[in-house]
């Protein structure tokens, strides 16, 4: 499994759509033509990967949101992180901003 870096920014990738539906994100990935959920901090990051963010942004921003220490936050979100990348739900953002 690939790991995102943490100093990588990640975004949403061209791949995927998602809208949100009540207090959850449902994904489609147009790679495998699955659906999958998010809620609760989940959902509250893949609002926050419309644009290019490290996992320690991801990590400030939600620590302030939600009751969990750091060294949790920043394991969760490095797992889920890494499933989306492996599922084609998020890339690596270009540098260039293309």
């Amino acid at each position: 499994m690939t790991m995102v870096a943490r100093d990588t920014p990640v975004v949403a990738s061209r791949t995927q759509l998602s809208t949100a539906l009540g207090d959850e994100v449902v994904i489609l990935g147009l790679n495998d033509e699955v659906y999958y959920g998010l809620d609760g901090a989940g959902a509250r990051m893949w609002n926050l990967l419309q644009t290019p963010r490290t996992i320690g942004e991801l990590v400030e921003l939600l620590s302030a949101e939600f009751e969990v220490t750091r060294e949790r936050l920043e394991s969760d979100l490095q797992a889920l992180l890494d499933v989306l990348l492996e599922k084609g739900l998020v890339a690596p953002a270009d540098p260039s901003g293309a």
